[in-house]
């Protein structure tokens, strides 16, 4: 009936059109026609409603091209123009396989490409022109400055300004450094002189190099970009400050900067002042392994002072230096991917998110996606606030177009179209649906032997805490001992005190055990590790913490576990079934009885037996567990001496080292 209703229409809606009849004229007497647009096209994309002489039941032989090549998804006014038929004709398809749709219905690839071949054509699926099959999944392994390196052709690189980001102490006069370079006053807006978010900046230096400023809050911003894999920087330029000299959380800076292996030049700040002391510094640099150029050393250090504008331009001249030696390069042509620095909600704007171009050039009106989102580049602004076209390589650039503000770190790719970056984010969620996305998690102990064997880890990654200044140096030098062919130590930082978020944080970027000797979790850094899979180890004895590491090495390491109280329950009655033996019918009193679980059975407070909880029910059904107020039947594993008034404790086997 439905289908004898369209053609109906169809034949009504042909012979109005075709004899002009006077139906059809006096109800465009009645209301005025909308205004057609009279450009002329020199071929006409078929109209929702073509008449009946539409090629509708055209032969498969008469269609030029048999191949059709289909998106993910796509809707059926966008199949009909494909296929050059009317839409009419695949809702009638639709219809016959029993699924109601409209012209703008959304037809996954399996529907389509069955109606398609209903129709005569031979069906491909379209591959979306990405840079990696699954960003996230590389994130962990490769940064995306490197597999740019590797995807793109050598003749297609050439050399892009430098990404610079500036770490250090608070109060050492980072973004102080970069009010000097860009000749602003940025300070001037910070609350209290200290920089509340990330921002990128691009300088045109004398002679007309270019460099891209990172201002960030602190090192844990720099490395929860290497943990979402993006890593933007290319050079490191880290402030102290020469009355202060190396502070904690300069020497934090200095191992994030490591574990980056980006190259690091020392801004040596407030010369100027009457108690500074910059061989101090210097000094103090040289214990810790970085040797002054100065003094025979390769690490560079320039003294200066921002507040004054003292040694700017030799402090830009080492950037550039250091960068042409690096070779930062990318191809200004190829696919455009990059990172976002930050995102917020503006209350006139909407969503502005700040972007750093990495490779190729991003245009306005370009399509892009980022994590699970998407969206079209309706504006775009230069770090001077100027409306731009086109964003170079290495260009940080503000954007509108996003429905949601995209966490900083996270990459960002465009595409050729919206089509693309629907199914890529439609892919994406399910993905997350079948198998839940879990954050880039660092290695535990346990698994260190299985990954050495497979030749997938040289280094074993080690952040140490412990609780005095003296039980760092037995812990390095008892790790030393271990004899270690097949794998190498690299502590990335070592420190006294309490273990923090930047410590997590630097183990998942660098997939890094934390040893926390005689300290404790900060709760942020606990819950951080928790989510993120960092295996943090407690320890109050070295010889323990040396003992587990060389075990580890060797395969032999044996997980610790406990077991802990799921719940009790009282037996009240007892059943037999022929097939499963003793049922004691019990009372749950407290917590829950799990299926599967251990069983301890209790008779007068002693214990009589250990055994499994193998089958439990609630009346006639299994289920997987019974809480507290209810009443079960449990049967336990090998035992049938079960009398009314024992006591049955469910007890799960955690893991707790």
């Amino acid at each position: 009936m439905i289908e004898q209703r369209y053609n109906k229409t169809i034949k009504m809606v042909a012979a109005g059109r075709g004899r002009n009849s006077s139906r059809s004229r006096s109800y465009h007497k009645r209301r005025p026609r909308r205004k057609q647009n009279t450009k002329k096209t020199t071929n006409p994309a078929p109209s929702t409603l073509a008449p009946a002489e539409a090629p509708s039941d055209k032969a498969p032989s008469e269609v030029e091209d048999k191949v059709l090549v289909l998106p993910p998804f796509l809707s059926v006014r966008d199949m009909a123009m494909m296929m050059n038929r009317s839409p009419i004709d695949v809702i009638k398809k639709l219809m016959a396989l029993g699924v109601m749709a409209n012209i703008n219905q959304s037809l996954d690839f399996d529907t389509a490409s069955i109606v398609a071949e209903e129709m005569g054509f031979q069906v491909e699926e379209e591959k979306p022109d990405v840079l990696e099959e699954d960003i996230e999944k590389q994130s962990a392994q490769k940064t995306l400055r490197q597999r740019i390196l590797e995807t793109e052709k050598e003749e297609n690189l050439v050399p892009r300004p430098p990404v610079v980001a500036v770490l250090g102490h608070v109060d050492h006069g980072k973004t102080t450094l970069l009010d000097a370079i860009r000749r602003t006053n940025v300070v001037a807006g910070e609350s209290g002189g200290i920089t509340q978010h990330i921002g990128a900046y691009q300088v045109v230096l004398p002679g007309g190099k270019k460099v891209t400023f990172l201002d960030t809050p602190g090192h844990e911003a720099f490395t929860a970009m290497r943990a979402r894999g993006a890593q933007a920087t290319d050079i490191a330029v880290l402030v102290i400050a020469a009355d202060d000299g190396i502070m904690p959380q300069t020497e934090e800076a200095i191992s994030h900067i490591q574990a980056a292996q980006v190259p690091m030049i020392v801004a040596l700040n407030k010369i100027d002042r009457p108690e500074a002391n910059p061989e101090r510094v210097k000094q103090q640099l040289a214990d810790m392994g970085f040797v002054p150029e100065e003094w025979g050393g390769d690490q560079i250090v320039v003294p200066i002072s921002a507040k004054k504008g003292i040694s700017i331009d030799e402090l830009t001249e080492s950037i550039l230096l250091v960068a042409e030696i690096v070779g930062v390069r990318a191809n200004p042509k190829g696919q455009c991917v990059g990172t976002v620095i930050e995102g917020k909600l503006d209350r006139s704007r909407g969503v502005m998110v700040t972007l750093l171009v990495q490779n190729g050039t991003l245009h306005t009106g370009d399509v892009i996606f980022i994590g699970d989102q998407w969206g079209k580049v309706r504006a775009m602004f230069d770090s001077h606030g100027q409306l731009i076209q086109e964003a170079l390589p290495s260009t940080p650039v503000s954007v509108l177009g996003l429905s949601e503000v995209p966490e900083a770190g996270e990459v960002f790719q465009v595409v050729s179209n919206e089509q693309v970056a629907r199914s890529i984010i439609h892919d994406r969620n399910a993905k997350k649906q079948v198998a839940p996305r879990k954050a880039v998690q660092a290695l535990t102990l346990e698994q260190i032997f299985e990954h050495v064997q497979r030749g997938e880890v040289k280094t074993l990654n080690l952040i140490i805490r412990a609780d005095v200044q003296g039980s760092l140096e037995p812990i390095l030098n008892s790790l030393e001992q271990l004899p270690t062919e097949e794998v190498k130590f690299d502590v990335l930082h070592k420190a006294v005190g309490n273990v923090t978020e930047s410590d997590v944080l630097l183990a998942i970027a660098s997939k890094a055990i934390i040893l926390a000797f005689r300290v404790k979790v900060d709760p942020a850094a606990a819950n951080l590790a928790e989510s993120s899979g960092v295996d943090i180890r407690h320890y109050d004895v070295i010889y323990t913490l040396v003992d587990d590491v060389g075990r580890a090495l060797t395969g032999m390491l044996e997980p610790v576990y406990e077991e802990r109280l799921l719940g009790k329950a009282e037996v009240k009655e007892l059943f037999h079934i022929r097939k499963v033996g003793q049922i004691a019918g019990s009372y749950v009193l407290e917590g829950r009885i799990r299926r599967n679980s251990i069983a301890y059975l209790y008779r007068a407070g002693k214990q009589v037996t250990r055994s499994r909880v193998s089958s439990l029910k609630r009346f006639t059904e299994d289920v997987d567990e019974v809480k507290a107020g209810f009443e079960c039947g449990i049967a336990l594993e090998g035992v049938s001496g079960i009398k009314p008034g024992d006591i049955i404790e469910s007890v799960e086997k955690v893991r707790v080292r």
